[in-house]
C-alpha cells in the first residue's frame, strides 16, 4: 500500500509542478506590474516547494517502494531522469532571481513594470524548462518498461 500511495503522490506533485510552470509562463510578460509580480512570486515559491517534495517522495519511492533501490540505482535511464530533473532545477534559477529582482523593484516603485527584454529572457528560460521537463515522463515510461536494466 505504501508503494501505491507514494506513486500517486509523486504523480500528483508532478502534475502540480507542470501547472505552476504553465502559470508562470502565462504571467511572465512585458508590462506585468506589482500585483502580477506578487502572484508570480507566490507561484515561483510554490514551484520550488513542489519540486522539493517531488524529490523527497521520489527518493522515498526508490528506498521504500516495491521495486527496491537496486531497480532504480543500477538503471541508467533512472539517472537520465534525475539528470533531466536537475537541469530543470538549474534552468529555474534565472527566472527565480529575475522574479525576486522585479518584486524588489516593484516595492520601491509602485509603477514598476517588467521590461520587454527581461520578460523575454525569462520566458526563454521557462520554455527551456518545459523542453527538458518533457524528457522526464519519457524516461519514466522507458524505465517502467524495463529499459536500462
Amino acid at each position: 500500500m505504501l508503494d501505491l500511495i507514494l506513486a500517486i503522490l509523486h504523480h500528483l506533485l508532478i502534475f502540480a509542478l507542470v501547472g505552476l510552470l504553465a502559470a508562470e509562463l502565462a504571467l511572465v510578460r512585458p508590462g506585468v506590474g506589482s500585483n502580477g509580480l506578487k502572484v508570480l512570486g507566490g507561484l515561483d515559491a510554490g514551484y520550488g516547494a513542489v519540486a522539493t517534495l517531488i524529490l523527497a517522495v521520489g527518493f522515498a519511492r526508490v528506498f521504500l517502494g516495491a521495486k527496491g533501490s537496486t531497480f532504480y540505482l543500477s538503471n541508467p535511464v533512472f539517472w537520465a531522469k534525475i539528470a533531466a530533473f536537475a537541469v530543470v532545477g538549474l534552468l529555474s534559477i534565472m527566472p527565480t532571481i529575475a522574479i525576486l529582482k522585479w518584486r524588489g523593484r516593484a516595492k520601491v516603485d509602485a509603477g514598476y513594470v517588467v521590461p520587454q527584454a527581461e520578460a523575454a529572457g525569462v520566458r526563454r528560460a521557462l520554455w527551456a524548462e518545459v523542453a527538458v521537463f518533457a524528457l522526464i515522463p519519457v524516461f519514466a515510461a522507458a524505465m517502467a518498461r524495463g529499459y536500462g536494466l
